[in-house]
């Protein structure tokens, strides 16, 4: 596939992968793409610009300044002039600040002000990659809606064997060809999603809720955008970075909140999708007071909450996709293909908290999908933001998308 007329800004940071940036940049350039390179202070210690900018027929930036004059490298303009903004090889360290939005140098203050979307190669020595902080890190930025090329397994510079490799150039080249022949499939479509958990109120201080922590609700959201549709997410209180510029963002605590804020704008979705843990039961009566602890015990009379995808399934428009998640521990099959009838759903994702790796909080998940017309698709576990895409993919596989 040809890039022709595709703008990508490519950023190498301190790695000895930094070589490998002259064979990508000169790959990127022949099937015609137009590339802006920006490097770290530590990548020159690794390559030189004048190769790189030899090879991409643009200078090579790495610093604010041009001059002594004053003129400066706009990061705002580089960040809007993108395409694509890929960062092979990503370092610990830059990695480190992209997750936690420190900005010291053009590249990190070109992906904080980059639109487009954002193509991430990491490369590091065996130790590093698996350390607990640098997983969590990836983790993170994946749950801004970054793209991870995970590193391969080979030799590393220490001399140790390993997964911590930066993917091969003619990898991250078909991965690019694949991100730019991606369709926008869902262009024009327009998506609700509940997601995160909600609380229910025993008093000012004091609430029932769960584990959810909006991971899944959120990697559909931003793939959804990411493929053209327009989306408006309802959302319980949840603690992962998000950007809520690309949404039609509702935040709400209650299961009550949440049906009234989703009910709202049902009727004009062409799908929706039901990833919220929504709590089954709260208190019958909220005190107006913190209730003070005692020498007795203490019950709380429980009242059954809204059940958000029940009613709105009997309310569903004529050629509407609602797609409901299920969490079991026990006749997981059972129970949610149950669930899929009676909640008049076109598909349901099963999650299963025996699964190692699946579940609540986690950046990995492994699913079942069951459909209304009796088809089955099973995951590995993988990435939460693969695990949407596979999702997707079963959507356009239902009666109504195939009918639209």
């Amino acid at each position: 596939m040809s890039l022709k007329g595709k703008r990508i800004v490519l950023g190498v940071t301190g790695s000895i992968a930094a070589y490998k940036s002259a064979h990508l940049t000169r790959l990127l350039v022949k099937k015609g793409a137009e590339v802006q390179i920006i490097m770290s202070a530590s990548a020159l210690d690794f390559i030189t610009p004048l190769t790189l900018s030899t090879l991409s027929k643009k200078p090579v930036l790495h610093q604010f300044q041009k001059d002594e004059t004053g003129e400066w490298n706009n990061h705002v303009e580089l960040g809007l002039w993108a395409d694509l903004f890929l960062v092979a090889p990503l370092s610990a360290n830059t990695l480190s600040k992209f997750a936690n939005g420190l900005c010291d140098n053009l590249l990190s203050a070109t992906y904080l002000s980059a639109r487009c979307p954002v193509m991430l190669a990491p490369a590091m020595d065996l130790d590093m990659y698996q350390h607990p902080s640098v997983k969590a890190n990836l983790g993170k930025v994946q749950t801004f809606g970054n793209l991870l090329l995970d590193a391969e397994s080979g030799e590393l510079a220490s001399g140790l064997s390993g997964k911590g490799r930066m993917m091969e150039p003619e990898h991250i080249l078909v991965e690019v060809q694949k991100f730019f022949s991606k369709k926008s499939d869902f262009k024009g479509k327009k998506v609700l999603i509940t997601m995160g958990p909600t609380q229910e109120a025993i008093d000012p201080v004091r609430f029932i809720s769960n584990h959810s922590s909006g991971k899944m609700g959120y990697s559909l959201a931003t793939s959804l955008v990411d493929r053209g549709a327009e989306v408006w997410v309802v959302s319980g209180p949840i603690h992962i970075p998000v950007e809520k510029s690309r949404f039609h963002w509702t935040d709400v605590k209650s299961a009550e909140e949440m049906f009234t804020a989703a009910k709202s704008v049902h009727d004009q979705m062409d799908i929706v999708i039901f990833t919220a843990a929504v709590a089954d039961y709260g208190p019958a009566e909220v005190a107006s007071e913190k209730i003070k602890k005692s020498d007795s015990e203490m019950s709380i009379l429980l009242k059954k909450n809204v059940d958000i995808a029940q009613s709105l399934g009997q309310s569903k428009m004529e050629g509407q996709i609602h797609v409901g998640f299920a969490l079991e521990t026990e006749n997981e099959k059972v129970n949610a293909q149950s669930k899929l009838e009676r909640k008049n759903f076109d598909l349901i994702v099963l999650n299963s908290m025996k699964e190692k790796g699946a579940g609540f909080r986690l950046d990995t998940n492994k699913v079942h999908i069951f459909s209304k017309n009796g088809e089955h698709e099973e995951s590995s576990l993988a990435p939460k933001s693969e695990i949407a895409t596979l999702i997707l993919e079963e959507i356009k596989k239902t009666e109504h998308w195939i009918k639209a």
